[in-house]
């Protein structure tokens, strides 16, 4: 049962204070404002008409143009400036939203816009949940049915509008589908046909719903029925919702409608949290630490209240989580807040359920894949001055936590954390320094693999630098056995799973463990090629090469992992029209294929982006695997981080060469990273682990150091090669 819940209603943006007359208002101050228009970056000055009450970091409306559009109050002005004139003054026409800046805030916003070269008004934009800020439409409607004469081109604009039942449209919307409409357009209002008026965009709303509160419980005269409601709302601890009441006792609206009348309960509106509960999960308590963990919670834990930033060096399943959870308790204690960010979406679920067995109530998440009103109203409880955890990906980053005390970015090394588009494209890790600064707190970038602008910080002194070099109990690191495929080849062995892999996946229902197959890409194959030619078939938008994806049993679609771009498979080569078109390349549905047909009695999962897209599927996938409902999960880098399945044994990685070679000088880093993370997702349990990795260049320097756990002197050797072409972070 979920608890009545009130949130402050100065920070409910229903409030809003309106010019209703035509007359020109008397100003009593005036404010400078950022207004949300593309292209526009300059702050402009408005008046305050007397009587509003308006602070920085309001969200107001206001004339621009033609238009009306939103924007942000940055400054509250005592005078007019100079180089302004009072008769070109324009007023506010309303007040939509209370300011939601904790002190400092806006700095860092600024600090973003500055950095990135990205107007102010676009990280505003980024930091605000959705529907928040819009734009006011201007809309066309009828006015009357009695029609005059009209000329041939407001005839057509009135067919148009009167095809609409209710005779609405947008002025837009009428231009794109009648030629030539703005004559007539003005022809039907001058003759009072129509009018032209302002709507105001959809706006994020709070959700009321009614509460049931208990008054008195002790009567002797009620039914079995109204005892049973009132003896279920003296056993909660808060008021509950009406629906969940009705639900929970059986009852109908009618009983509780008596009770209403008899004086038992009332019946209020209160405003409901959309939040992300997730499942229900039983408390738990701090676990015992290592000699290593404690030392590394002891200093994060000395240095709350304060700037510094620390790296958390842990080996896969050495504690990290459990030294997070330890660290943020302490903060909590101190009546701070804390924000721990993941790299992906697919991470939220096992560390949510794990964080909210530890805090409870105190725990909120925020990422894209919410809803609206989910993430606008986890966005206002991060305004509340509460101590409470918020796990989210790098969007949260931005968020105006109050009371801030501790951050931490789990997977610190992730590229998940730099966001490419749109505008800001900022990296989290970047920013998480700012607001450290800026909140006075402790920042911990926790990484089995650190990244190397991270390390060589650290081995610098500028970062403190935390050790983990153990997994929990003395578990050791499963052997990692390289197998080369060109000897597989030259065997005539020509699957994609090589021979030793596929022993070990045929014994794993007799071992009664698990398996995780990893592949660097999604869909079936990774691109048609024609034979006789050698052209690829590239997304018509992009450039890029369209990836092969099954649409069923028996049909295939080709895919931009770019746009979304889609086309059928072509029967013969647009470039040479040749009939020899052939898909190259392996993907997770391939993989998925082969692994039917080669074992068709194990029970495979995939797990990637296209199987993830609906809400909750992260969740589902990952619980149906935990719960043995199969033997193998196939997937993408979703499955190599942060995810704790204690039944995996074995771990088989396909196609290590596609790492390898990809154009960017940080390939190496990059593949070393993710094949030590998907290694380490096997043996954290009771069996022992084992990792398969399949490579066709075994003699590899990143090979042999990821299969020696050899992060120091791969980190050395790396930066040593960079360092003549003074790459990054040798010179950034």
């Amino acid at each position: 049962m979920t608890a009545a819940m009130v949130i402050g209603g100065d920070l409910d943006h229903g409030r809003e204070e309106r010019l209703t007359s035509s007359v020109a208002p008397t100003l009593g101050q005036w404010v400078s404002v950022l207004v949300d228009c593309p292209g526009v970056e300059e702050a402009y000055t408005y008046g305050v008409p007397a009587g509003w009450t308006v602070a920085a970091g309001d969200i107001v409306e206001v004339p621009f143009g033609q238009q009306l559009l939103r924007g942000i109050v940055l400054q509250v002005l005592s005078d007019l400036p100079e180089a302004v004139a009072a008769e070109q003054v324009r007023p506010l026409t309303a007040v939509v939203g209370t300011s939601f800046l904790p002190v400092g805030y806006w700095h860092v916003l600024e600090q973003v816009a500055a950095y990135y070269c990205t107007p102010l008004i676009q990280v505003v934009r980024t930091a605000l949940p959705p529907g928040v800020l819009g734009r006011s439409q201007r809309r066309l409607r009828l006015r009357t049915t009695a029609i005059p004469p009209l000329s041939v081109g407001a005839q057509q604009v009135l067919t148009f509008l009167q095809k609409s039942a209710t005779g609405d449209y947008s002025l837009r919307y009428v231009a794109q589908h009648v030629p030539r409409s703005q004559r007539g357009i003005a022809e039907l209002v001058r003759l009072g046909v129509v009018e032209v008026y302002w709507a105001a965009p959809p706006q994020a709303q709070a959700q009321w719903q009614q509460a049931v509160v208990l008054l008195r419980c002790d009567g002797a005269d009620l039914s079995d029925r109204q005892r049973r409601i009132v003896d279920y709302l003296r056993q909660q601890p808060q008021d509950c919702w009406l629906q969940d009441l009705l639900r929970a006792t059986g009852s109908s609206p009618k009983t509780i409608q008596r009770l209403v009348e008899r004086g038992y309960v009332a019946i209020v509106a209160r405003q409901r949290c959309r939040l992300d509960q997730g499942m229900a999960v039983p408390a738990d308590q701090p676990q015992g630490l290592t000699l290593a963990q404690q030392s590394a919670l002891a200093a994060i834990v000395a240095s709350l209240g304060r700037t510094q930033e620390f790296l958390l060096h842990g080996v896969t399943g050495s504690g990290k989580t459990e030294v997070y959870l330890q660290a943020i308790g302490a903060c909590l204690a101190q009546g701070r807040s804390a924000l721990l960010l993941v790299p992906e979406i697919g991470l939220t679920p096992q560390l949510t359920d794990r964080v909210r067995a530890r805090f409870g109530d105190r725990v909120v998440v925020y990422h894209s894949g919410l809803s609206d009103g989910e993430r606008y109203d986890t966005w206002r409880l991060t305004l509340l001055a509460e101590p409470r955890v918020v796990i989210g990906t790098r969007s949260a980053i931005l968020l105006p936590l109050a009371g801030l005390g501790l951050i931490v970015l789990d997977e610190e090394h992730d590229s998940g954390y730099k966001q490419d588009q749109p505008q800001p494209c900022y990296h989290a890790r970047t920013v998480a320094r700012w607001r450290s600064q800026q909140d006075q707190c402790p920042l911990i970038l926790g990484s089995a693999t650190p990244a190397l602008s991270t390390w060589q910080g650290a081995q610098a002194g500028h970062i403190t630098y935390l050790s983990l070099p153990e997994r929990i109990h003395a578990v050791p690191l499963p052997p990692i056995t390289v197998v080369d495929m060109r000897e597989e080849l030259r065997r005539g062995n020509r699957t994609m799973f090589s021979r030793l892999l596929q022993n070990a996946l045929k014994h794993l229902p007799q071992q009664q463990a698990q398996a995780i197959l990893f592949i660097q890409r999604r869909g079936h194959s990774t691109f048609v090629s024609c034979r006789s030619c050698g052209s690829a078939i590239d997304c018509p938008h992009c450039s890029v090469s369209l990836t092969v994806h099954l649409h069923d049993q028996h049909s295939q679609v080709l895919r931009c992992h770019y746009c979304n771009y889609s086309q059928g498979v072509p029967q013969r080569c647009p470039v040479c029209d040749s009939p020899y078109l052939k898909p190259f390349g392996s993907g997770t549905q391939r993989v998925v294929a082969e692994l039917n047909r080669l074992f068709p009695d194990l029970r495979v999962l995939r797990f990637d982006s296209d199987t993830t897209q609906r809400k909750g599927a992260h969740r589902q996938l990952l619980a149906a695997f935990a719960a043995g409902e199969a033997d193998v999960m196939v997937g993408t880098q979703m499955l190599t981080k942060g995810i704790d399945l204690p039944q995996v044994a074995l771990v088989g990685i396909l196609a290590a060469d596609g790492l390898l070679h990809l154009p960017d000088y940080q390939a190496a880093e990059r593949t070393f990273q993710i094949l030590t993370q998907v290694a380490g997702r096997s043996g954290r349990g009771h069996l022992p682990g084992q990792v398969i990795l399949q490579t066709y260049v075994p003699e590899h320097p990143v090979i042999g150091a990821v299969k020696a756990y050899a992060w120091q002197e791969f980190a050395q050797q790396e930066l040593a090669s960079r360092e003549p072409l003074g790459y990054p972070p040798i010179a950034s």
